[in-house]
């Protein structure tokens, strides 16, 4: 995502820029192939709300910059209610084509494993960054680069899904069209089926973690039994939530808990199983999974896993131009910088295109105002987070520095939201009108 969007922005501004991928010469756990835009845990970019949701402002900022990301994820727009999740093989293909078709891109297949010494670089390597390049990026900076650990959810063919048992509907109804109002496909569980459930989760068998590893998990992204371990009740208020939802089979009876699908795919065909990212063995997940009523049959077209995310200390290691210190010939995006995300690592890529570019053409771009989603976001990998304690980051509000003036707490909530928002799609477009490399 990161390097796809810098590679486009850093392209549209005239300069000629080559795309070093290692895929499918040199493979990771995730990906399943070589294209540049694969997505490997979800497929949501989630809300799409600029006015009061931080990820969706960054959406907006994002398509104000002729994003690619954001462009070819509306191209390619599944239902989700109040979501942006896209048909990920689809998105993927449009994303390499475009990148392909640039007359100023060119890829050249192959794995780089130490740094330049001369030119602009951008690494964008995401979490599954080689080993012998992590390597080099820790001798270099001198000091090794964190790491948690990530999960990825299964996903289900629609038609081995019992809909006698399910029912189709996004929470609240929410959406403007009937389509997006039925978005997610829901399965409904009593008091006596969680709690056999939890008990399952409990005591599944997991992938167990190599000596001298440790497992820190992104709280955005917990693995479904790490979750159930925190408290039966978990679940129930999260992912697995009862609430907005009434079963379309039984409308007199209320779930005790709900567990959310999501269309994966244009067609139909395949649902990922929403917030039930997981580190149990493939076994044990077909068993505990079809515990669930309607996935009793269910065939999976993939079953969930866990793998190790790299991430560097940028607070220490980058500059407000996201260069490294030591080597300012090379800038890093993405989620490799301690961001959290797809929008948020295309957002970071983003910005490392056209600074890059800016540089090169000899302008400079200045550092986005703290002010925007881009310009917190930056702000927080860049010196903002403390170092000692830095873990990955998903844009939110609390980045963002206050509007004076505007009450506090959950009854002011919306109103100040809606001025972050109003403040930054101001400052945002001033500083595009002034950047040197062109939108």
């Amino acid at each position: 995502m990161a390097g796809s969007e810098a590679a486009w922005q850093a392209a549209n501004a005239g300069v000629q820029v080559v795309i070093h991928e290692m895929r499918p010469d040199v493979g990771t756990f995730a990906h399943q192939t070589g294209l540049l835009g694969e997505m490997v845990c979800s497929n949501s970019f989630r809300s799409d709300d600029s006015e009061q949701n931080a990820v969706g402002l960054l959406h907006w900022e994002m398509r104000a910059a002729n994003g690619l990301i954001m462009a070819t994820a509306d191209k390619h727009r599944l239902p989700a209610g109040g979501a942006l999740a896209v048909d990920r093989d689809p998105f993927a293909q449009s994303v390499t084509d475009a990148l392909m078709a640039h007359p100023n891109v060119t890829v050249e297949y192959g794995e780089v494993t130490t740094l330049p010494q001369d030119g602009q670089w951008i690494i964008a390597t995401g979490p599954l960054t080689s080993g012998s390049l992590a390597e080099a990026i820790a001798a270099e900076t001198g000091a090794e680069a964190l790491a948690f650990f990530d999960a990825i959810a299964p996903i289900v063919y629609f038609d081995s899904i019992d809909m006698s048992k399910a029912w189709m509907q996004s929470r609240y109804d929410k959406g403007e069209t009937e389509e997006e109002r039925t978005a997610y496909l829901n399965c409904p569980m009593d008091k006596d089926q969680y709690e056999a459930f939890i008990d399952a989760l409990l005591a599944a068998d997991k992938t167990e973690f190599r000596e001298g590893e440790t497992a820190g998990y992104f709280d955005g992204c917990l693995p479904i039994e790490v979750m159930a371990e925190r408290g039966r009740e978990t679940l129930r208020f999260g992912p697995m939530k009862p609430v907005g939802l009434t079963n379309a089979n039984a409308p007199e009876v209320k779930p005790y808990a709900v567990v959310q699908l999501r269309r994966d795919n244009k067609l139909g065909t395949l649902y990922n199983i929403v917030g039930f990212q997981t580190k149990m063995k493939y076994g044990a997940q077909t068993a505990v999974f079809k515990m669930i009523p309607g996935l009793e049959e269910a065939s999976f077209a993939r079953l969930g896993g866990i793998h190790r995310n790299s991430f560097i200390n940028s607070p220490t290691l980058l500059d407000d131009q996201m260069r490294l210190r030591s080597r300012p010939n090379i800038r890093f995006a993405g989620q490799i910088t301690g961001v959290e995300g797809y929008v948020e690592s295309a957002a970071m890529g983003l910005l490392a295109g056209r600074m890059a570019a800016a540089e090169i053409l000899g302008g400079g771009a200045p550092t986005p105002p703290d002010t925007t989603a881009m310009g917190a976001l930056m702000t927080h990998i860049t010196g903002g987070a403390e170092a000692k304690t830095f873990q990955p980051m998903n844009v939110n509000f609390g980045l963002f520095p206050p509007v004076e003036g505007l009450k506090s707490g959950r009854r002011g909530r919306k109103d100040r939201y809606k001025a972050y928002t109003d403040r930054a799609k101001v400052d945002w477009q001033r500083w595009l009108d002034r950047d040197t490399v062109p939108a």
